[in-house]
């Protein structure tokens, strides 16, 4: 059963309101994470709780158990001059700063107009309502490793940093 300190893996399509897929994984490459271990939004970790394997479920997790409201003070133009000359700014185009009160927040360009940069320090998917469409695949005990490195890692041990 889904609980904390459990590697949980599962196949998911996520969704916005319209009934575009957004993400999705299946069953040759499923979502593997470690449950309590803030790896998912919220929302959705939350509504996992206590599933066995093989269960499915519809999940649909509003903006504030998901990826936040939109903060419009997140929304900026900045001059092209705070940029390094040597690069090209285009649309899409992201690079962490720090706002201010200290935190790390990565911008994404939304658009280039002469001297002026746009740029969004929301996640993309802020202000949205998800939709996610799960299947559990497999649950297991966390090794020692996991549960002090507080994510679940690989075959093999195997793990990202």
């Amino acid at each position: 059963m889904i609980e904390n300190g459990k590697v949980v893996s599962l196949s998911y399509a996520l969704k916005n309101s319209q009934g575009e897929i957004l993400d999705q994984s299946d069953s040759r490459d499923p979502l593997v994470y470690l449950h309590g271990g803030h790896q998912i939004v919220t929302g959705l970790e939350t509504a996992l709780e206590g599933l066995k394997i093989g269960e499915k479920k519809n999940v649909v997790v509003a903006p504030a158990d998901g990826y936040g409201e939109k903060n419009d003070s997140l929304c900026l133009t900045v001059k092209k001059a705070q940029f390094p000359a040597n690069v090209q700014l285009e649309p899409g185009m992201q690079f962490q700063a720090h706002a201010p009160d200290g935190s790390g927040v990565v911008f994404t360009i939304e658009k280039v107009e002469g001297d002026n940069v746009h740029i969004n320090g929301n996640h993309p998917l802020a202000g949205q309502t998800l939709h996610f469409d799960i299947e559990v695949l497999d649950i297991r005990d966390a090794s020692e490793e996991e549960r002090s490195h507080g994510h679940a890692h690989g075959p093999d041990g195997h793990h990202h940093h």
